[in-house]
């Protein structure tokens, strides 16, 4: 999400949708110029990096009219990690958001209830998603003002030691539309 977040407000771009692998990772598919994607692209790179996370950012240029069936995914459900592995945009909010959206992703469960309970008590937030991503990965996504998520997601990251592994906690302030659209209903 935060990748995403960076690539939709650096270029004029638009989810299609996002596939979740094995890695545990996701794969998002965008459309737009082609000097749009290549930005975004620029973005995604520059905000993996700025998260110490590898990705790869490949751009199709003029991708056939043939090969929708090859890159889009048919809609699944994964019973591993309890959820769908492709996901559509919907809910999209043509307002800007007036509020941030935070994230706590851990390797342990044990660690990530910790961190979110402790979020929650810190500050005036709500939760919004849990997302098993397999292999012991879940992330708790919550909501909020941006210096509640803020707070919450330092007090969150500060439990998580000897817990589990933190993988990240993050902030997305005015999250971009196709964050929006990919936040649970």
């Amino acid at each position: 999400m935060v990748v995403l977040d960076a690539m939709e407000k650096s270029a004029g771009v638009r989810i299609l949708e996002t596939e979740l692998n094995d890695s545990p990772g996701v794969c998002l598919k965008l459309c737009g110029p082609l000097a749009d994607i290549q930005a975004a692209a620029r973005a995604a790179e520059e905000t993996a990096h700025a998260m110490q996370t590898r990705i790869i950012a490949h751009v199709i240029a003029g991708p056939s009219e043939l090969a929708p069936p090859a890159y889009r995914g048919r809609p699944d459900f994964s019973p591993l990690i309890e959820q769908p592995t492709v996901q559509l945009p919907e809910n999209v909010m043509n307002e800007q958001s007036s509020f941030a959206v935070g994230l706590i992703e851990t390797q342990g469960f044990t660690a990530v209830f910790e961190a979110i309970d402790t979020a929650l008590k810190t500050a005036a937030v709500e939760v919004l998603a849990r997302e098993k991503l397999g292999g012991g990965y879940i992330t708790v996504l919550i909501k909020g003002d941006v210096a509640a998520v803020r707070a919450a997601v330092d007090a969150g990251r500060a439990k998580v030691e000897g817990l589990g592994r933190l993988i990240a906690a993050h902030v997305i302030p005015s999250p971009s539309q196709g964050v929006l659209s990919l936040l649970p209903k």
